[in-house]
């Protein structure tokens, strides 16, 4: 492990072991920047606007679903768990935010004077957060194949509904990704896909601008019976997009239900497949 950086004194994630054959990972819900590197960043950076903000809550159906989850305790400006340890690009030739990031999603420093993190401090990073987080999602779907004979990952994120640097327009609500179709079984990516597709004022679509990171890419193997699957929710379906980032527990309400029948239906699916 590097030593050369004190990285943080904070655990790399919180995890609720579940019953059932699911696991639900959300990579970038964390808020934790550690005051060595907090003091570094710009007051823009210190607010961290691009967290996937209140998913736990949003989620909070899962646990007496019996899912399993998974969730990050550190900005994704710390370390991003959701890209490849060698900082290998998911979307070559398109703007993609880093490993450990050195710009915000509207294209702005991170790092006050520029004194961004050079390779022995990533891979210090790397070993004290994205490694026990991943070490972590394995583990727990490597037990829950043992126990079921299948496991589903499921890798919650959500995003700003407007944001030029990685697309045009206003993005839709509810973008599935199954990495072109080889992280999950095809038929239950159309079981999701109409899934978003029904839900009264909301819009869906699969494998789109966004078609699953490295963690999906990475785990999802149903050859296997590992089944992978990334939803990309918009923040205007459920909260604030601005500063002070609020939950909206009225608006929440009205996308709630259809993430909860995706969930479902996913558990419908490794319950037919089970073999133990």
């Amino acid at each position: 492990m590097s030593t050369a950086f004190p990285v943080t004194d904070q655990p790399a994630f919180r995890f609720h072991p579940g019953t059932r054959p699911l696991l639900i990972s959300m990579p970038h819900v964390g808020t934790y920047v550690p005051p060595a590197i907090a003091e570094r960043l710009t007051a823009e950076a210190r607010q961290v606007p691009d967290t996937d903000w209140h998913l736990e809550r949003l989620y909070g159906f899962a646990r007496e679903l019996g899912a399993s989850i998974l969730v990050a305790t550190h900005s994704r400006y710390v370390i991003d768990l959701n890209r490849a340890p060698d900082g290998a690009s998911l979307y070559p030739g398109q703007s993609v935010t880093g490993l450990c990031p050195i710009d915000t999603f509207d294209d702005t420093p991170i790092y006050a004077a520029g004194d961004v993190p050079l390779e022995a401090e990533i891979a210090a990073r790397r070993d004290a957060i994205w490694q026990p987080y991943h070490d972590k999602l394995a583990e727990e779907l490597a037990r829950i194949k043992a126990v079921h004979g299948v496991a589903a990952l499921w890798d919650a994120h959500s995003i700003r509904s407007v944001l030029p640097r990685f697309f045009d327009g206003k993005l839709p609500d509810l973008n599935l990704g199954t990495a072109q179709g080889a992280s999950c079984d095809p038929g239950l990516a159309q079981t999701l896909l109409a899934i978003a597709e029904s839900a009264p004022g909301y819009t869906g679509v699969l494998n789109g601008r966004f078609t699953g990171g490295y963690i999906t890419r990475h785990h999802g193997r149903p050859a296997r019976n590992v089944h992978a699957v990334q939803l990309e929710m918009t923040q205007s379906s459920y909260m604030r997009e601005a500063l002070p980032f609020d939950y909206l527990p009225d608006l929440a309400a009205g996308v709630q239900p259809h993430v909860r029948r995706m969930i479902e239906a996913v558990l419908r699916f490794v319950d037919a497949r089970r073999t133990n």
